[in-house]
């Protein structure tokens, strides 16, 4: 190419990583007086790809500057492709609209990633950078990407979701790419069906003989026939007599969910505030409380008398509204704002606190919740929140 003064150039640089061929380069540019723009660099298996815009400087001899770059680039080992490029002008009007797009899964081929940036390109969102989260295999990625200004991002969301459903063997979450996204300080998480792979009452019921009619009041609930405080009274009622040591033994073994002590080890050692806020029961929450370390716990208390449950729970019920009033009363005394709150939640109950929180995370739910939610996991367990924290492997095992 013919270089001119002041000439913006893209210089890509492929070949063998050296230990100091960016140093080399870079040293050589600046003895020469050029102007460094731009600077991207990734490495893939020992295969070096880094791209330097740079102006050249004012005085002739641009070309002769790039000649003499083509025999360091052979002496590195190296091939530098030049090629003239016009300054990007910014467009008037609003900014782009940023998102981080996490893609988390067993292992991700090229069927999946294809997927994934198909569905992208239909929603006229545009593939900024690539970042590998996960080692060998491949199994979680994270694309920033940008989305021009009209779109509507609800379409994105919509489309990424519809995507996820589809699949059975790989999540994509979608968060607003922003100041707080890796600054999150707190996570807040239900019980039944999320941190455990069970339903308490479901498993008292059954020890009690009174499964069938507990399922029954349930059923009735989810279809909308009684609101939850009531669900829960009739179902806690069918406990009366229940021998308080059955309870105990439930508490003391309960089955975890995949993932969930790599997830709240990770946590504890990164310094994040943690805390269950379920519509469960006491002595199972708290019995996690002390087995995971979690920081604070909060749920229903089932009354008890002469060793058996009397079928009536104590103080104010732990529902819908009350999970988000104690996930903003807590963020509050912790003086951590709501948008560095994380919620997971796996039913309509754990709605509104998943609508609180900063990332709301529908954790193996249903559709309808998943469709209000931020975003979702299915596929994986709950140590995946944590690539959708922007974190790698090599840094997980730092704190493992």
């Amino acid at each position: 190419m013919t270089a001119r003064p002041s000439d913006s150039v893209l210089l890509t640089v492929t070949g063998r990583d050296g230990s100091d061929t960016t140093a080399r380069l870079t040293g050589f540019l600046a003895d020469a007086g050029a102007e460094l723009l731009d600077v991207e660099q990734v490495v893939v298996q020992g295969l070096l790809t880094l791209a330097l815009l740079v102006r050249l400087p004012d005085s002739a001899g641009g070309e002769g500057l790039l000649q003499a770059l083509q025999v360091l680039a052979r002496e590195l080992a190296v091939t530098v492709d030049v090629r003239a490029v016009a300054p990007l002008a910014t467009p008037p009007g609003p900014e782009p609209l940023r998102y981080v797009v996490t893609a988390v899964g067993r292992t991700l081929g090229a069927r999946e990633v294809h997927a994934l940036t198909a569905r992208l390109a239909v929603q006229g969102a545009r593939v900024e950078r690539i970042t590998r989260l996960s080692e060998t295999p491949l199994g979680s990625v994270e694309l920033h990407v940008m989305l021009p200004p009209g779109v509507d991002p609800s379409a994105l969301k919509r489309a990424l979701l519809a995507l996820s459903m589809e699949s059975t063997t790989f999540d994509v979450a979608l968060q607003r790419e922003s100041l707080y996204r890796r600054g999150k300080r707190m996570v807040v998480m239900d019980m039944d069906s999320t941190l455990i792979r069970i339903e308490v009452i479901d498993e008292l019921a059954r020890a009690h003989g009174v499964h069938a009619k507990v399922a029954a009041i349930t059923e009735r609930a989810m279809h909308g026939e009684m609101d939850y405080d009531e669900s829960l009274r009739q179902r806690v009622a069918l406990l009366a007599g229940l021998d308080v040591q059955v309870l105990r033994e439930l508490a003391a073994n309960l089955p975890l969910t995949e993932g969930a002590e790599t997830l709240l080890r990770v946590l504890r050692r990164l310094g994040y505030r943690t805390a269950v806020i379920s519509g469960g029961f006491s002595v199972a929450a708290e019995a996690l409380q002390a087995r995971l370390g979690i920081d604070f716990a909060y749920s229903n208390t089932l009354e008890a008398a002469d060793g058996k449950l009397t079928g009536r729970t104590v103080g104010t019920i732990v529902n819908a509204r009350r999970k988000a009033e104690l996930l903003e009363t807590l963020a509050r005394q912790e003086g951590i704002l709501l948008e560095q709150v994380i919620a997971v939640g796996d039913g309509a109950n754990d709605l509104l606190m998943l609508e609180k929180a900063g990332l709301g995370i529908a954790f193996r739910a249903k559709p309808r919740l998943r469709e209000a939610a931020d975003t979702s996991i299915s596929a994986g367990g709950l140590d995946t929140i944590l690539y959708l924290l922007g974190l790698t492997a090599r840094e997980l095992r730092e704190v493992t």
